[in-house]
């Protein structure tokens, strides 16, 4: 069975505000962008690996690592409110007009630098045999922390966040007890075309749960996290894809 295009998008706006420049800081030695391009160029499942940014120093850094950048994003699309759907209707729609269209895409970001491509790999090949059953796949762990028990302060009180069952509510029951859920991590989402074709939407209107492994989840949000990540390369918990700095 001959496997369909696809293409990898990543995206890396330069304002981040809780780690500020992490896209191109140096983990191990190289930018964290560098990390992503190079998982997903071992991947071996994608026609083109394509970064969108609003910044000159990440493009220059992307183009050296590799990925080809097909212009910057528009200002209005990468502030820190600005939904995915925006730059990544832009960013197909650059690479449509030079006849490129692609039947899968995978959002891959720059802040997951332990996905590595034997993970890009399974969550591609589970939505493929899929098919028409979903979508799109997208990386989910358990929930360590119950929305059963999760609060709205309002004034001087507080309500659950969900609506509580009859007898025993979430909020006093075991955690043992409580329905099994599970929360999203920012590494991985592969759709079809179609969810954007269809839907105006990344995911579409039905999304599978890519179970994560270890440490494949793990992003970097904040600055705890990123001194994490340098404690779990150095200590060897953690492994980092091979890069390679493209040839001039």
């Amino acid at each position: 069975m001959d496997m369909p295009s696809a293409v990898a998008l990543i995206p890396a706006r330069a304002g981040s505000q809780r780690v500020p420049g992490k896209n191109v800081r140096e983990l191990a030695g190289h930018p964290l962008i560098a990390y992503t391009i190079a998982a997903a160029r071992l991947a071996d499942v994608f026609e083109a690996i394509v970064v969108s940014t609003d910044s000159e120093e990440i493009s220059a850094v992307s183009e050296r690592y590799g990925a080809e950048v097909p212009g910057l994003r528009p200002e209005e699309m990468a502030t820190s409110t600005s939904p995915d759907i925006e730059w990544l209707r832009h960013t197909l729609a650059e690479l449509s007009s030079g006849g490129r269209n692609f039947e899968i895409f995978s959002i891959l970001r720059a802040t997951s630098p332990f996905r590595g491509p034997e993970t890009i790999r399974r969550a591609f090949e589970q939505l493929v045999a899929l098919g028409d059953k979903a979508d799109s796949v997208r990386a989910v762990r358990p929930c360590r922390e119950h929305p059963g028990k999760m609060w709205v302060v309002d004034g001087e009180l507080m309500r659950p966040l969900l609506d509580q069952p009859d007898g025993v509510p979430y909020h006093s029951r075991q955690f043992a007890s409580l329905p099994p859920v599970y929360v999203q991590d920012s590494s991985l989402e592969i759709a079809w075309a179609r969810a954007v074709e269809d839907h105006d939407s990344i995911a579409g209107a039905t999304v599978a749960p890519f179970l994560t492994e270890g440490v494949e989840g793990f992003s970097i949000d904040y600055p705890d996290d990123w001194r994490l990540a340098e404690e779990l390369v150095a200590s060897g918990e953690a492994e980092l894809p091979p890069v390679a700095v493209a040839s001039r």
